[in-house]
């Protein structure tokens, strides 16, 4: 009896399982069917009105990202206050040529201007 009951069941859970199966595929070929139905009204409604049919593209342009970024650094990086070391760097000197915080305690190197080679 058991093992009628125990084949009863994996036959049940198969059943189950494919059924959710088919229903996942069915699903995922009627959205495609309503993608290429819309593409094709799309088509059909561009021939009709003498445009070009131009394809769905995503528009990103990395330059944005970047911009975003850029732009947004003065309001994470502190600007406005004062370095720690209480002297002010004038702010039309360029970050690459600003004195690194602590260079005035390293004392086994020969300064040199930036930029001398």
């Amino acid at each position: 009896m058991n093992d009628v009951l125990a084949g009863l069941i994996r036959f049940v859970v198969r059943l189950v399982l494919v059924a959710v199966g088919l229903v996942f595929f069915l699903s995922l070929l009627a959205a495609g069917l309503v993608l290429a139905l819309a593409w094709g009204l799309r088509l059909v409604w561009a021939r009709l009105t003498g445009r070009p049919a131009t394809p769905w593209a995503a528009r990103i342009d990395p330059r944005t990202a970047w911009n975003t970024v850029y732009r947004s650094g003065g309001r994470w990086g502190g600007a406005g206050q004062p370095p720690h070391g209480g002297d002010e760097v004038p702010p039309e000197v360029p970050a690459h040529r600003r004195p690194l915080p602590g260079a005035e305690d390293v004392t086994d190197v020969q300064p040199r201007e930036p930029g001398s080679q």
